[in-house]
């Protein structure tokens, strides 16, 4: 879809996909895999989300034949230029549809900051469009080609950059990287009064080792207002996970009074009672790399 209609929501989907979905397939030192990729566990019930490779495998090969081609999913060229799709520290050596040499280079620290410096190096000055994917969970993106602002970028598209290219000219993309709170789809009956954390191209969630206390996660809540991004503070973590943004949010938990521990009661009226309690989310990517524990993705709102 992405090759017939250039519209960038099917490489947000890319995205979305590789960061999440398949990264999660596979443990953080390579040995374990997860046939499923789950939005909540609970491991009282004796099952166990990852396993390791055995002799005569089947699905798990495919994760490494994904990864394997992942080069070919980063760039492709047009009648008229080049499209970038992905982002990461890299180098494209190839040719324009007229035969021109191209050399395109990445430096950036992505998905952990939005900043991604391209440096565009044809090999001889020549006029074509560069087209440069804006994430579509961006906010506020910028653009600037050697240093001077461009107009007209915008979350979820790409953004055409048509000019005469030099060897030296540089594309710069800060892509704002603020959490962002989720919603499904009201019809989705089993996310109803839920919501999921996002920050950049990844998923978080939430696993019961990291919180205080020794809290049962079934008993948290997020604590978000009008301005929910502003409830979340990020820290970079090099000491988990192989180096991770963590998210800290001051959210809540119920108390467990009588009636949370009966299958029914009475309707009262009475607001259900709650306490403070940070919680720290990570990348839904890396969870049960640790030690088997409870995980979810969506947490309930206060109040719903």
């Amino acid at each position: 879809m992405l090759a017939v209609t250039g519209d960038a929501k099917f490489t947000d989907v890319i995205e979305r996909a590789l960061y999440n979905g398949i990264n999660s397939g596979m443990s953080l030192d390579g040995t374990m895999y997860c046939y499923r990729n789950p939005l909540a566990f609970d491991p009282s019930t004796g099952d166990k989300i990852r396993n390791p490779w055995y002799d005569v495998t089947c699905c798990p090969p495919n994760l490494e034949r994904t990864f394997g081609s992942l080069p070919g999913y980063f760039y492709s060229t047009s009648n008229d230029g080049i499209y970038v799709h992905l982002y990461d520290n890299s180098q494209l050596d190839w040719r324009l549809e007229d035969g021109t040499g191209l050399k395109v280079t990445q430096k950036t620290k992505y998905p952990w900051d939005g900043g991604v410096e391209i440096a565009v190096t044809p090999t001889q000055a020549s006029e074509f469009t560069f087209y440069l994917r804006i994430p579509g969970w961006s906010d506020g993106p910028q653009v600037t080609v050697n240093g001077k602002s461009l107009a007209g970028a915008k979350a979820g598209v790409y953004l055409p950059i048509r000019r005469r290219w030099s060897p030296g000219d540089v594309i710069h993309l800060q892509a704002g990287m603020t959490p962002q709170v989720l919603e499904a789809n009201p019809r989705v009956a089993d996310d109803t009064g839920r919501a999921a954390v996002q920050r950049g191209p990844l998923v978080y969630c939430l696993e019961g080792l990291d919180q205080s206390g020794g809290v049962s996660l079934s008993d948290v809540a997020l604590s978000v207002g009008k301005r929910p991004e502003t409830e979340f503070q990020s820290e970079f973590r090099s000491d988990l996970l192989d180096g991770v943004v963590v998210l800290h949010h001051a959210g809540v938990a119920y108390e467990n009074g009588a009636a949370r521990n009966v299958l029914y009661s009475r309707y009262n009226g009475e607001s259900a009672k709650t306490r403070r309690i940070p919680l720290t989310f990570v990348p839904y990517y890396a969870w049960s790399n640790r030690m088997a524990t409870a995980m979810q993705v969506w947490t309930p709102l206060l109040g719903s």
